[in-house]
C-alpha cells in the first residue's frame, strides 16, 4: 500500500511530464514548418538564373587533438517554457503529506482486512517411514525347509479370488505419475506404429508368450512326472535359451505357481518359484523382456512384487520355512544370456520399506473411495 503523500506526488508528475511532452512536440513540429519554408525558398532561388545558394563552410574551433564537432544531444524538456507551467511545478512541489511509518500502515491493514492471525505450520510425516510397521522376517519360523516335507513335492496352492487385494493390483493403483506418463507414452507410440487392433494384438501375444514360458518353466524345474508334456518348439524358444546359465544354479525347488497370504497386513499373491540359487533359498521371479535390462532399476516394480511375497511367505502358515533373499531374472527373446538380480536380506529390506509405504498408500485411497460412495 502506497503512502498517499507518495500517491498523489507520482501522479502529479505524471501529468507534467505528459504536458511537457505535448508542449515539446507542438514547438518542434513549428521548427519543422519553418524549416520547410526555408528550403523552398532555397530551391526557388537555386532554380533562378544568375543566384546560386552555396552552404557556408564549417568552422570547428577545438583546444585539444578531438575534434569538438560532435553533434550534443538535447534535452528535449529544456526546450519547454517554463516559465509558462512555474505555477504548476510549484503546486506540486509545495504538498506536502503526513508520512505513513510502518506501524500506520499494519494499523491501517488491520483496519481494513483484520488481524493478522499467526498460524502454526502443519505437522509434516517423515517422509519414506511407514506409519505401520511389519517386520519382513518372523522370528518364529525356521530359516530352512521342514526336513520332514517331501522334497519331491514343490508346493502349489491355488489363488483364491477374494476381497483381498492382489500384489499386482496394489503396485498398479499405486503408480508414481511419472511412471503413469511414462507408460502413456510407451501405449500411444506403439499404437502410432502399430495401429488400435495391431496394439491389441501385440498385448495379447505378449500375455500369450509369457503364459507359455512360465509353463514350460514349471515343467522343467518340477520333478513330477504327472505334468502335461511341454511344447518342443517351446522349449527350443529363445526365452528358456537365454536362461539356461541360470537354471544351472536353480536347486531345492520348494513352490511352484504358489498362492501367498500376508496374515497380518492382508494381501495375497501367485508368486513363481521358491527354490535355492547358489545354495541361498530364494523367490524367483520369471520376466520376459524384449530389452536389455542389466541393472535391478530397469525392472520398475519387480522388487516390490518380490520382497512382497518374500514378506507373505514368511507370515504365512501354509509355509514352513523363511525365505530371506530374492532373484529376479529377466529373460531375452532373441535367446542372448538373461540378467539375473540377485536380492539379498539386506537390499530385500530397503525395498520391503518402500513397498510398506505403496501398501498403506493404496489402503488410503480404498478408505477415500469408500467414503466417497457412502457420501
Amino acid at each position: 500500500m502506497w503512502p498517499q503523500a507518495v500517491y498523489f506526488t507520482f501522479n502529479r508528475k505524471a501529468k507534467i511530464k505528459k504536458v511537457l511532452d505535448i508542449t515539446s512536440r507542438r514547438e518542434g513540429s513549428e521548427t519543422n514548418l519553418k524549416m520547410k519554408v526555408f528550403q523552398t525558398i532555397c530551391r526557388q532561388l537555386k532554380s533562378s538564373k544568375g543566384f546560386s545558394v552555396e552552404p557556408a563552410p564549417r568552422v570547428v574551433f577545438s583546444t585539444s587533438s578531438y575534434l569538438c564537432g560532435r553533434k550534443k544531444k538535447v534535452n528535449p524538456y529544456e526546450e519547454v517554457d517554463q516559465e509558462k507551467y512555474s505555477d504548476l511545478v510549484r503546486s506540486v512541489l509545495s504538498f506536502r503529506g503526513h508520512a505513513q511509518a510502518p506501524q500506520s500502515l499494519f494499523e491501517e491493514d488491520a483496519l481494513l482486512y483484520g488481524p493478522v492471525r499467526k498460524c502454526k505450520a502443519p505437522k509434516q510425516e517423515e517422509a519414506g517411514v511407514p506409519r505401520n510397521w511389519c517386520p519382513l522376517f518372523n522370528p518364529e519360523k525356521s530359516g530352512k525347509p521342514n526336513a520332514a516335507s517331501d522334497p519331491t513335492i514343490p508346493l502349489k496352492i491355488p489363488l483364491q479370488r477374494n476381497t483381498i487385494p492382489s500384489v499386482t493390483r496394489i503396485l498398479q493403483q499405486t503408480m508414481t505419475s511419472e511412471q503413469i506418463s511414462c507408460l502413456e507414452r510407451w501405449k500411444r507410440r506403439m499404437i502410432l506404429e502399430l495401429g488400435e487392433d495391431g496394439f491389441a494384438e501385440y498385448t495379447s501375444n505378449m500375455f500369450l508368450q509369457g503364459k507359455r514360458f512360465h509353463e514350460a518353466l514349471e515343467s522343467i524345474l518340477s520333478p513330477q512326472g504327472n505334468l502335461k508334456e511341454p511344447d518342443e518348439n517351446l522349449l527350443k524358444s529363445g526365452y528358456i535359451q537365454s536362461i539356461q546359465h541360470v537354471l544351472r544354479d536353480v536347486s531345492g525347488v520348494q513352490a511352484l505357481e504358489s498362492a501367498v497370504k500376508h496374515e497380518t497386513l492382508k494381501y495375497v499373491g501367485l508368486l513363481d518359484c521358491v527354490a535355492d540359487y547358489q545354495g541361498k533359498l530364494c523367490v524367483i521371479d520369471w520376466k520376459t523382456s524384449e530389452k536389455r535390462k542389466p541393472f535391478i532399476q530397469n525392472t520398475f516394480d519387480n522388487p516390490l512384487q518380490v520382497v512382497a511375497y518374500v514378506g507373505a511367505i514368511n507370515h504365512d502358515i501354509n509355509y514352513s520355512f523363511q525365505v530371506q533373499c530374492g532373484l529376479i531374472v529377466v529373460a531375452y527373446k532373441d535367446g542372448s544370456p538373461a540378467h539375473p538380480h540377485f536380492m539379498d536380506a539386506e537390499l530385500c529390506s530397503q525395498y520391503w520399506a518402500k513397498w510398506l509405504l505403496r501398501l498403506e498408500e493404496y489402503t488410503k485411497k480404498e478408505k477415500n473411495q469408500n467414503i466417497q460412495k457412502l457420501d
